[in-house]
């Protein structure tokens, strides 16, 4: 009998994260839990099958984070890691308050990523497999007006995952890229505006999963978002922004 799978999961205290967790505990899996607050991981912890580890932890800070992953390989090896800690606030470039928030937004959703991977590369690659998951966004295909800041950052995260998955396409490790569209999780719930093929986070997750066993390169999710995401990658930007000046804006966060 194979010993289960071991899965590194940030940003697992709601949303996207806790959902690919319940996945992967119910599919036998011991999962590291890593997230701001402990009663809600414990909960999700609790609610799970099997025994996990939880790491009370801001992603931020790389040290911590380094911390953490350390432990857990020092429990066994590490099949799948996924950065799924993100931030999605509306910001303005002309409000110079918000300079910070863009800050955090880049530091937690792209730079997190890479302290995310960077304790697991070495272990994965002399192993010949293993699976390093980032969570980009359909946003990431073109700037959205009022989320510069998150578009940005997803842009990055796609565009790094894709620079690492060749630099490391002869080790056998798979870099995998998850693009979600609009997912119904706490981060959109106070979305103002139409959010077209919103899926429900648990069947994203199940899609997802199923995405990673394969080691695909890059998905979008739901599919029809992928239709959307290559249009709006072909369409010139005088139509483009004809379509989106008008769009309904994110809310800022309240400082």
């Amino acid at each position: 009998m194979s010993p289960p799978i071991r899965v590194f999961i940030t940003g697992a205290s709601s949303g996207i994260g806790a959902a690919l967790a319940a996945v992967y505990a119910q599919r036998g899996a011991q999962v590291a839990l890593l997230g701001r607050r402990r009663e809600a991981l414990q909960a999700l912890a609790d609610s799970l099958p099997g025994q996990h580890r939880i790491y009370v932890l801001d992603v931020r800070d790389r040290p911590a984070l380094h911390a953490a992953a350390a432990d857990f390989l020092a429990q066994g090896d590490v099949d799948v890691v996924i950065a799924s800690a993100g931030i999605s606030v509306g910001t303005s470039t002309e409000d110079h308050d918000d300079f910070v928030v863009f800050e955090s937004i880049l530091s937690t959703n792209l730079n997190a990523t890479v302290s995310t991977f960077e304790p697991f590369i070495a272990s994965m690659k002399k192993r010949g497999q293993g699976r390093l998951v980032g969570v980009a966004s359909v946003a990431a295909v073109r700037g959205l007006p009022g989320i510069g800041a998150y578009s940005a950052s997803k842009a990055a995260v796609k565009s790094y995952c894709e620079s690492l998955r060749v630099e490391l396409s002869v080790s056998g490790v798979k870099v995998v890229t998850l693009a979600p569209g609009f997912i119904r999780t706490p981060m959109t719930d106070g979305n103002p505006y139409k959010m077209p093929f919103l899926m429900p986070v648990e069947r994203f997750a199940q899609q997802a999963v199923r995405a990673i066993d394969d080691g695909v390169s890059y998905i979008v999710l739901p599919w029809q978002m992928r239709w959307v995401a290559r249009l709006l990658a072909l369409i010139p930007n005088r139509l483009y922004d004809r379509l989106a000046v008008g769009r309904q804006r994110k809310p800022r966060q309240v400082r």
